[in-house]
């Protein structure tokens, strides 16, 4: 069974809110998981993402598999911000 790193949809019609979760590969999208590690507010691309990056490393170095979407998403929040 694989472990994956994925976001799992909440919110309501049109106003999505996501959660990155750990969860094993054979449940569906919303559906049962293992922890989360954080959220994501498309709507608020920088402000709306919120994850904790040591406990995704952790569950990386166990051997989780982490989903495009969720490697953009921390890529997005490692890199510098250019306004600051």
């Amino acid at each position: 069974m694989a472990v994956k790193i994925r976001l799992s949809r909440h919110g309501s019609k049109k106003r999505p809110f996501y959660r990155i979760v750990v969860t094993d590969s054979i449940y569906p999208r919303d559906g049962r998981f293992l922890e989360t590690l954080g959220t994501y507010d498309p709507r608020n691309k920088i402000s709306g993402i919120r994850m904790d990056k040591e406990a995704i490393q952790t569950w990386i170095n166990k051997g989780a598999q982490v989903t495009n979407t969720v490697k953009r998403i921390i890529k997005t929040i490692n890199q510098p911000n250019p306004a600051a």
